[in-house]
Formats: structure tokens, C-alpha cells, sequence
């Protein structure tokens, strides 16, 4: 049995994987994005505690942590652009530290999207491709890589994270990494959101302006929520388009919260990429919605802690265990 944690800027999501990579039991709460670095670790071990109670949880071999990154596989810290309060953080210690943490058990910690690729290359969409690029698109933008048939981390955890290359290096927005232009200031469920806003879209009275709203008034053909999501769509598709172009790509896995709005979102994203990816090796590069949904990054989590410990490359869906 592994543990597993995915901490996101919306959702803190705990769970308890099996061999096979089903998920046997899960607890979620609400991320204090914008709390203190004490209210992050009260909702972590609140997810933690809800998980103990479950039989399966003394049996734990391996404890692996999604975070939203930037993240420092070697050094266990975490420093996430959308939560302010975590900088550098000592996410495994404090984990570890946890009075219902399952003794003996390292934790280890990777980008949430990286993990996002192990899940849907062991049980997922990406099951069997040897080079596949793995997007989390939700509050943020993550990424992750598959090259050769092997999860593809880099020394720090972060390889692959699309959301911080610029589409935009002069007219861009600013990103709160610093950079200008990135991907997730266009495409993200915020930016989304945000966008829409700023054009004029006002979204039902007692409904929140979020990227889902703005989704629901795309179906309905308002043509400011429509061009927010054609906006999301085109920065997406130059990102992959580029990072087709210097890794190749068999497929590309597209997954979050946002990635729930469907063909609203992936209807612009493969006519764009139409466009973008014009030379002969990144032309129809297949664009999939993520088999394992919301629960990708858990299921990735447990795979990269076996990973971790076993020095194995990324597990196929025939794989007993990671």
C-alpha cells in the first residue's frame, strides 16, 4: 500500500493507493492558499488524520507528496507560486513529523504535475506511450515528462513545467514567478476567470466568477467567456507546440479542474495547436483528456514514491507495483 498527498491551490487531497494503482480510500479538503504557513499544515493533517482511521494505513510502505512547485525533491521543500505563505518550506520534515505519519516511511515530494504523468503513464491515458507530456491545468499550470518510456523528473522534481515558459515575452502580463508572458497567466483557471471578468462577462447572481462559470456561459455562447477560453486554448497550444518541438511528443495528457470544461477547452487548444506545430514531427500530436480526472496527482504520488525507492523509471499499466 502506498500513501499519497496532492496539495494544490484549491484542494489539499489525500489517499491510500494499492499495488495496482486504484485508489482504496481518499479525503480532500479546502487549500488556505492565502493563510499562514501553520494553516497549510492544519489542513494537511487533517487530510492525515481522516486517512489513519482506515485499516490499510499501518500496512503503508511508501508516502509520496504532489505539491504545486516550484519543489526540491532532494532537499523536501516546497515553494509554490499560489501559496504565498509557503517558501522554501520543509514540507516532507513537517509531514514526517506528523503524529499519524506511518513510521519508517520517508516521504518523498515531487511537482504535482510530474506526479499528474506518473498516474496517467501507470493506470492512465498515457499507459504504454514512451514520450508523453503531462499538463494539470487548474489555479496553476503544471507539467510532466515522459521520455524514453521513463517518468522524467530532473534533479529537482520540476522537469516539464510548461506554465512558467513564456508565450509573451513583451506584452505579457506579469507572472508572480517573476517571468512575463507565462502560460499560466493566459490559461489558468485565475486567468480565466480573470479575463472574462475584465472583459465584461458578470456571471449569475450568487455564483462565483470562477473558470467553471466561465466555462458554463462558453456553452451558452457568450462571446466574452468564449474568447477567455480561446485565449486559455491558444497559449496552451504554443507551449506544447514548443515543447514538442524539442523533446517530441507522442501525446499529450491534459488534466486539472479546468480541464473538466471539455470540448470548451480543448476545442480551441487542438485548433491552435493546429497552427502552432507545423513542422512534420509535432504535426497531429493527439491531445487526451486525463483518464484518472482529479485523482492523477494522488495516483502519481504513490507511483513516484515507489519510484523513489526502487530507482526504477516510470511504471507501465502492466506493472505489478511501481
Amino acid at each position: 500500500m502506498y500513501g499519497a498527498l496532492d496539495i494544490g491551490g484549491t484542494k489539499i487531497a489525500g489517499g491510500i493507493v494499492d499495488a495496482d494503482g486504484h485508489l482504496v480510500a481518499r479525503s480532500q479538503c479546502a487549500t488556505p492558499a492565502h493563510g499562514t504557513a501553520e494553516d497549510m499544515m492544519a489542513a494537511i493533517g487533517e487530510v492525515l488524520d481522516d486517512l489513519a482511521v482506515h485499516p490499510e494505513w499501518a500496512s503503508l510502505s511508501r508516502l509520496g507528496i504532489a505539491s504545486a512547485g516550484p519543489v526540491d525533491t532532494a532537499a523536501g521543500t516546497v515553494s509554490p507560486v499560489n501559496i504565498p505563505a509557503w517558501h522554501t518550506f520543509p514540507l516532507v520534515d513537517r509531514v514526517r513529523a506528523h503524529p499519524r505519519a506511518p513510521r519508517g516511511v520517508e516521504p518523498v515530494v515531487v511537482g504535482d504535475a510530474v506526479a499528474m504523468a506518473a498516474g496517467e503513464h501507470w493506470t492512465g491515458a498515457a499507459g504504454g506511450v514512451d514520450n508523453a507530456l503531462g499538463v494539470v491545468v487548474s489555479t496553476g499550470i503544471g507539467g510532466g515528462l515522459i521520455l524514453n518510456g521513463t517518468l522524467h523528473a530532473g534533479p529537482s522534481g520540476n522537469a516539464g513545467h510548461i506554465g512558467h515558459v513564456s508565450v509573451d515575452h513583451t506584452a505579457g502580463p506579469e507572472c508572480r514567478c517573476g517571468a512575463r508572458g507565462c502560460v499560466e497567466q493566459f490559461a489558468s483557471g485565475t486567468a480565466i476567470a480573470a479575463h472574462a471578468v475584465g472583459s465584461g462577462w458578470v456571471p449569475p447572481t450568487g455564483v462565483a466568477p470562477t473558470a467553471a462559470a466561465v466555462a458554463h456561459a462558453a456553452r451558452a455562447g457568450d462571446p466574452r467567456a468564449v474568447a477567455a477560453y480561446d485565449r486559455a486554448g491558444r497559449a496552451l497550444a504554443a507551449a506544447i507546440a514548443a515543447t514538442a518541438a524539442l523533446v517530441e511528443l507522442d501525446l499529450v495528457v491534459i488534466g486539472g479542474g479546468v480541464a473538466q470544461a471539455g470540448g470548451t477547452l480543448f476545442e480551441p487548444l487542438r485548433r491552435h495547436l493546429a497552427d502552432y506545430a507545423s513542422l512534420d514531427f509535432t504535426r497531429d500530436l493527439p491531445v487526451v483528456p486525463a483518464e484518472l480526472g482529479t485523482d492523477a496527482g494522488l495516483i502519481g504520488a504513490a507511483a513516484v514514491a515507489g519510484l523513489k525507492h526502487s530507482g526504477r523509471g516510470a511504471p507501465r499499466p502492466s506493472a505489478v507495483h511501481p
